[in-house]
């Protein structure tokens, strides 16, 4: 492939393979840290589809993430930029054919994947969305993804606490619900595996702080919440959502069809299915926590690593986080 001048080091592209979405950011970083972004992507191949179960990601899952990527890879060239970091999550990490996914996607795409264990996932989420809050003393951040919940506590300069909790929207809906609408005792199934995880694994923060919730599932509710029909980062950045209007939104999504959730909003393409699980983690992590209502944020793990890369470069350091895999994740296109 031929190599393409990078202009600026702070100008970064991350790509965030996750276990529903393929998120891509390009964006330019400020001499302060600050995070201008200059493209932003989203498409919904559901990489982790089946993998609960058979613990290995399928060749058609496979094959339409590497669709998104050589699509993101003609978003990043128009940038100018020759390098991207493609980080794999959840689905990627607990799948026993994740090294095959890896050579494919650097075969058919140019692209060298990094797989993120759990806490480093947790921690470069939490450093990238209170990288958008202004004033943040202490914060907990909550990102509830298709395979894993991270839940991060610390202040406006390092992290304290950060776990990864295998309960994600995909997971939970393709593992209980089986019916169209959920039937009582399949959503009592969820409450419970949630319940149960929450109470092995989190010890509520005293104090949280402010409570941050990022990505798909959070992002998705707020905008059920405000009655948009379609996606915008505006209506997604900064705004609140209070526990009450969790728990109405878990309530009345519980109860339709996936036909009737889709009619909320083009937004909820690829969700529809697994949105009543996620309010559901949602709803249950901010009692555990104690919070009467959480900042939404479209900044998550992509941010975080654009940020680790910027640090990376102004240090000429290579660190990785602090427990994960290292991996080169510069990849040439």
């Amino acid at each position: 492939m031929p190599e393409i001048p990078s202009l600026s080091p702070r100008t970064l592209a991350v790509i965030d393979i996750g276990t529903n979405t393929v998120l891509l950011l390009v964006a330019e970083i400020g001499d302060a840290g600050g995070i201008h972004p200059l493209a932003y992507e989203q498409r919904i191949p559901r990489l982790g589809q089946g993998v609960d179960s058979r613990k290995r990601l399928s060749a058609g899952a496979m094959q339409r993430v590497v669709t998104v990527l050589n699509e993101y890879r003609s978003i990043i060239t128009r940038h100018s930029l020759s390098t991207a970091v493609v980080i794999g999550t959840s689905a990627v990490r607990d799948a026993g054919n994740r090294d095959e996914f890896v050579s494919l996607v650097h075969a058919q795409t140019g692209f060298t994947v990094e797989v993120l264990s759990g806490v480093d996932e947790a921690l470069w989420t939490y450093r990238g969305a209170i990288s958008g809050i202004r004033g943040i003393e202490r914060a907990t951040v909550v990102d509830i993804g298709g395979g894993s919940t991270e839940i991060s506590t610390g202040s406006a300069s390092s992290v304290d606490t950060s776990i990864s909790i295998d309960i994600g929207s995909v997971r939970l809906t393709e593992r209980f619900i089986k019916h169209d609408p959920p039937q009582p005792e399949e959503l009592h199934a969820v409450e419970k595996e949630i319940e149960s995880a929450l109470t092995a694994t989190v010890q509520a923060p005293d104090p949280p702080g402010t409570v941050v919730a990022v990505a798909g599932t959070a992002t998705t509710l707020a905008l059920l919440a405000r009655g948009a029909r379609e996606f915008s980062l505006e209506a997604v950045s900064g705004g609140t959502l209070s526990l009450a209007e969790i728990e109405s939104l878990a309530s009345t999504l519980s109860q339709k069809s996936v036909a009737q959730i889709l009619t909320g909003g083009s937004y909820l393409v690829g969700r529809a299915d697994v949105i009543t699980a996620g309010a559901m983690i949602l709803e249950a992590v901010m009692k555990k926590l104690g919070a009467r209502s959480v900042i939404v944020s479209e900044r998550g793990v992509r941010y975080g690593i654009a940020l680790r890369e910027w640090e990376n470069g102004r240090t000429g350091e290579r660190e990785r986080g602090r427990t994960g895999e290292e991996t080169e994740t510069t990849s040439d296109l």
